[in-house]
């Protein structure tokens, strides 16, 4: 415990905490959670368009994150999740417009 109380001491650590390398990919995470949320709704809901916009987002900004000095993983680790769960929301999306409907 009283390692952890040091390093929340340390300037370092505050001055951190206290930066948009912090909060920007802490506000991110929301981006990912909705769409891990709504995988269970109906798919017939799901923009196309947008998901792919999303994919392509989180691709450059998973570059961005790891090209930047210092590298920003908390961001990296962002839109890695957010690539997954948009992905798997793209193909849950081909399946009901495209592929379901050549079964009936």
């Amino acid at each position: 415990m009283n390692r952890v109380t040091k390093l929340l001491r340390n300037k370092e650590t505050r001055d951190y905490f206290m930066s948009t390398h912090f909060w920007g990919p802490v506000a991110n995470w929301a981006i990912p959670i909705a769409a891990i949320a709504d995988i269970r709704r109906d798919p017939k809901y799901i923009s196309g368009k947008m998901t792919f916009a999303l994919c392509l987002y989180s691709l450059m900004f998973m570059r961005f994150a790891i090209k930047v000095q210092p590298r920003n993983l908390l961001l990296f680790a962002c839109h890695f999740v957010n690539e997954g769960a948009q992905i798997t929301q793209g193909c849950r999306f081909i399946n009901h417009h495209y592929l379901s409907k050549k079964e009936q």
